[in-house]
């Protein structure tokens, strides 16, 4: 099959397009030509590439025409973000492709309230971000379930992987913490570090793909969870962090208000959106449809991508072991 794959050189392109030629499909892959694969071109053999501006080419009313213009059997699109940019999409692919697949987020669920969170829960995002997202798959879904589209979306979580720096235990992105838990020092949580985080790492969300792909009836017209097995906590997050490095967690807590002054403004805000949503999905409905099936647990996920932080000399620790 020929696949489009737009944003082909992020960090699950980086995954999804080795796998995609190892299935046998064509890929084309689009980007805007400002990186190459985190991993390197060497795995990219046959693959045609096409540097295009998304932005540039939506606000000429052609990134649609353009997509369409490659003759794709089926398209992933891993770069859309804003419903404006659907129509464009909807107009110029009805009736021309056999598959779309739309890469959404976990974040449309919003806070969680029932755990682990399945995909029937309602759409409950307090944030634009996760509300247009929520709002592009309610439309592809709508058209795919009355047969005019052939969309399906997937929901990753908290991408991770060499090249990507996880959210970290204290959910944001400042890598200190993990200086901190390797080192033995007292680390600080918000709220009894009880809130949850739910990684993932992208060779798996690129899995989910290359298997949606593959089992069209199954995934058209279907959403599903693209997580780890488990979430983690903010506590046992860091527990286990230090133990790779032979130490010891040593955690305080403080309510939300007296923590957030302890770190700068953007880290508390990043902290707040992943202590306000405590994501934890399920991924039954993806085994059973597709056979989903991670081969990182979030932990392993975390420590690939750390272990690639400490080589680059981003993360000043000693090399960590395989788990």
């Amino acid at each position: 099959m020929r696949v489009v794959v737009i944003g082909a050189t992020g960090h699950i392109g980086t995954y999804l397009v080795p796998r995609l030629l190892k299935l046998g499909h064509e890929v084309v892959a689009v980007s805007r030509g400002n990186r190459e694969p985190y991993q390197g071109f060497e795995q990219w053999k046959g693959v045609e590439l096409l540097h295009l501006d998304r932005v540039a080419e939506e606000k000429k009313g052609a990134f649609g025409k353009a997509i369409a213009a490659l003759e794709p059997e089926a398209v992933i699109d891993l770069l859309l973000f804003h419903p404006s940019s659907l129509p464009q999409i909807l107009d110029s692919l009805s009736g021309r492709i056999k598959h779309y697949l739309y890469c959404g987020t976990m974040w449309i669920y919003g806070p969680t309230e029932k755990a682990p969170t399945t995909e029937e829960e309602p759409r409950r995002a307090e944030d634009d971000y996760g509300q247009e997202k929520a709002e592009i798959e309610a439309r592809l879904l709508e058209e795919a379930r009355r047969g005019k589209f052939p969309a399906t979306a997937l929901h990753p979580g908290h991408i991770v992987g060499p090249g990507w720096p996880p959210i970290v235990p204290a959910g944001n992105l400042n890598l200190e913490i993990f200086e901190k838990l390797g080192r033995g020092e007292e680390v600080c949580l918000p709220d009894h570090g009880l809130a949850t985080l739910h990684h993932v790492h992208a060779d798996d969300v690129a899995q989910a793909f290359g298997l949606a792909l593959e089992k069209p009836a199954a995934a058209i017209g279907e959403n599903f969870n693209v997580v780890s097995p488990q979430a983690l906590t903010l506590r046992g997050f860091c527990r286990e962090v230090a133990a790779w490095f032979g130490a010891e967690a040593s955690l305080s807590y403080l309510d939300w208000n007296q923590w957030k002054e302890t770190v700068s403004e953007y880290e508390a805000e990043v902290t707040w959106e992943h202590i306000r949503n405590c994501p934890c999905g399920s991924i039954e409905k993806a085994r059973r449809l597709l056979g989903y099936n991670p081969r990182y647990s979030s932990l392993e996920a975390v420590h690939e991508s750390l272990d690639w932080l400490i080589r680059q000399g981003k993360v000043r620790l000693p090399s960590l072991t395989r788990v």
